[in-house]
């Protein structure tokens, strides 16, 4: 059994934060709540003083905003790993979010078994971002069947690798994303391979990261 995760909420309604960690409470051999914050500095401070496994913020603060904690955090510390959890089901923050080096985006209406398998998934590297916005950038992809100029071009990439990319970057797994071309799992790990050391990453995060950066996408 691997150690409880370690993680910092930030939100700048009392209720929230009270909500959140009663609900966590029950899965305490999970999670560990190890501190709270309602502000961004107060949120950079805590989370420098006990350098939690995940920080799970809200969009909007008082005095700032989430993007603001994730810049700031991720500045100091470029391996934290910092998730926006908000009522805005808007792909704009979600692309912001991404690439100020956001590990997630998820949307307040999860339960907590949902939100502490999205926890565990980023403690082990991956990006989550919430199934009604992971569609929606998927269809961003759809273009790409025209023939016409594809995103990713003029960084070397083929159509299909951007194809698999636009798929990968509104988050579906291997297997789906092998679903909806049609062609095998070992195909799309070819593909991916093709794109990790095109893109220079080393792995789906970081793919993910250099496709928004770089607004392919968008």
């Amino acid at each position: 059994m691997s150690e409880p995760i370690r993680l910092v909420l930030v939100d700048d309604h009392e209720m929230v934060l009270q909500g959140l960690a009663a609900m966590l409470s029950r899965f305490a051999d999970q999670v560990q709540v190890v501190a709270t914050a309602s502000e961004v500095d107060e949120a950079v401070r805590v989370v420098m003083e006990h350098q939690p496994d995940v920080v799970l913020c809200d969009v909007r603060l008082r005095h700032g905003s989430g993007l603001d904690v994730c810049a700031a955090i991720r500045a100091r510390d470029p391996q934290a790993k910092v998730v926006l959890l908000t009522v805005y089901d808007d792909e704009q923050y979600l692309y912001q979010a991404l690439r100020l080096g956001a590990s997630g985006y998820l949307i307040k209406r999860l339960d907590g078994r949902e939100l502490v398998k999205h926890l565990e998934n980023v403690r082990d590297g991956e990006i989550v971002i919430d199934p009604s916005l992971a569609g929606r950038v998927a269809a961003s992809a759809a273009h790409l069947h025209s023939g016409e100029f594809w995103p990713g071009a003029r960084l070397g990439l083929t159509q299909r690798e951007s194809e698999v990319l636009a798929l990968l970057v509104g988050g579906l797994s291997n297997r789906a994303i092998a679903a909806r071309l049609v062609v095998s799992d070992d195909t799309v790990k070819t593909h991916l391979r093709g794109v990790y050391r095109k893109l220079e990453v080393r792995d789906r995060g970081g793919a993910v990261a250099t496709a928004l950066r770089e607004g392919l996408f968008h």
